[in-house]
């Protein structure tokens, strides 16, 4: 089941941590959306991505909230 995570206001590493345990009780193939504010957020999660083998879909920012979307390996 696709989750939307709401991590607005928590500073690195939480938003990370908290994606991460989401995504781990998800199935593969399922999108996980994050809103996060902590300025890093959008460089912590490439990384993240790329040392985990998760895709992430898109990085955006809506009104200084940054949208990241990841798909699970």
């Amino acid at each position: 089941m696709n989750q939307t995570l709401d991590l607005t206001g928590l500073k690195c590493p939480l938003p990370i941590l908290r994606a991460k345990k989401a995504l781990a009780q998800m199935q593969t193939g399922e999108v996980l959306t994050v809103q996060a504010t902590d300025a890093g957020a959008p460089d912590d999660f490439a990384a993240f991505c790329r040392q985990t083998g998760h895709e992430l879909l898109e990085s955006r920012t809506e009104n200084d909230v940054f949208i990241l979307v990841v798909r699970r390996k």
